[in-house]
């Protein structure tokens, strides 16, 4: 199969759809393997690296796309890049329709197969593909939130982790899953007093069991985030409900309820976040103040770090990009019930309930 490494142009997207390890594990398997000239460079990986591995490069993104049969990448397509998706190619990439109409109808029409990383699904219900990323998000959703706390940026002005004598922060964090859990784990390592909320039980008792003294698990209601938000100094949103939008936990009116300069970080923002005031921004761009509230909202939180992120992503990637190139989507899929799983969109139908639900429109099964 000849396979397509485009250059990633969202903005200040640093990662790159594969490393050159994993050229050659496909070229080593005599599929064909095309990157675009200095793709990997903002991860670490240079041009000299991939032709080592077996990879042609090639000096446009259109010639990455045209000659591939299977475009792998990190983000979503943007605008630029619709024109350039054939009938029958497969796009294998986070694509997080829910939170975009316009990128939906835009892939019905490419009538190309598009495979999403986040809705590849194993047999126990985690998401194998999704699980690296979220991890490297909820870690710098703390690392990120501390620095806008910072009262030159508009924040409350308070150190996370306190000092002797002075209390540390309080961390809000709306979801225990993997975002809340690694940003529990980073505010406690840094000695903030942190209140984890969900409704899954069986997440709250693994964070009480597992989590030190300093972070507190309580059961998510309105009532209890209108409580906590009243003294928080940073409040985390990672709540998911898989391929769908996120329910807004935190409504505008909530904001007036809170004490100025307080940092909120969305990192649900992919699905269209679970902020009513949420709206994406991006790494040169990241934050905007609602009501003397600071948010983060950026939608490629894990670009900021491309060379941990890119590595983490390979590594979970790699393994389904083999069957579809070895196999062919149609029956990598059939044999593979959590890469199956991964279809969303095939030759302009939806094949996945939660799109169809998000829009409105009509599911082909």
């Amino acid at each position: 199969m000849k396979i397509g490494v485009p250059i990633e142009i969202k903005n200040n997207e640093n990662r790159v759809g594969m490393t050159p390890s994993g050229v050659f594990e496909l070229t080593k398997r005599d599929h064909e393997v095309y990157v675009q000239k200095n793709a990997g460079f903002n991860s670490g990986f240079l041009d000299e690296d991939y032709i080592k591995a077996g990879a042609t490069i090639l000096d446009t993104i259109e010639a990455v796309y045209d000659i591939a049969e299977m475009i792998v990448k990190v983000k979503e397509p943007i605008e630029p890049e619709y024109k350039l998706i054939k009938k029958d190619q497969v796009v294998f990439t986070y694509f997080h329709f829910a939170s975009s109409e316009v990128l939906t109808n835009a892939m019905i029409d490419s009538k190309a197969i598009c495979i999403a990383y986040e809705t590849v699904e194993d047999a126990d219900g985690t998401l194998p593909l999704l699980i690296p990323m979220s991890e490297v998000a909820g870690r710098m959703s703390i690392q990120q939130g501390a620095k806008y706390l910072e009262k030159p940026i508009k924040g409350r002005g308070i150190l996370l982790g306190g000092v002797p004598g002075v209390p540390p922060a309080k961390v809000l964090i709306l979801g225990a899953g993997v975002v809340g859990y690694q940003a529990a784990k980073m505010a406690a390592g840094l000695g903030a007093l942190v209140i984890i909320m969900d409704i899954n039980m069986k997440a709250l008792r693994y964070v009480s069991d597992s989590m030190p003294n300093n972070v507190i698990s309580e059961f998510s209601s309105e009532y209890n985030i209108r409580k906590h938000i009243k003294d928080a100094d940073l409040i985390i949103g990672g709540v998911l409900i898989k391929g769908a939008k996120a329910p807004k936990l935190i409504t505008r009116d909530m904001l007036k309820d809170m004490r100025p300069g307080t940092v909120m970080v969305d990192v649900a923002v992919d699905q269209g976040g679970c902020f009513e005031t949420t709206k994406p921004t991006t790494h040169q761009d990241p934050t905007y103040i609602i009501d003397e509230v600071v948010h983060y909202s950026v939608a490629n939180m894990p670009g900021a770090v491309p060379y941990t992120s890119t590595m983490a992503l390979t590594n979970v990637t790699l393994p389904y990009v083999i069957k579809l190139a070895n196999e062919g989507w149609e029956r990598a899929c059939e044999n593979n019930a959590p890469l199956a799983k991964g279809l969303n969109i095939v030759k302009g139908k939806i094949v996945y309930k939660e799109i169809a639900e998000a829009f409105d429109m009509e599911m082909s099964f």
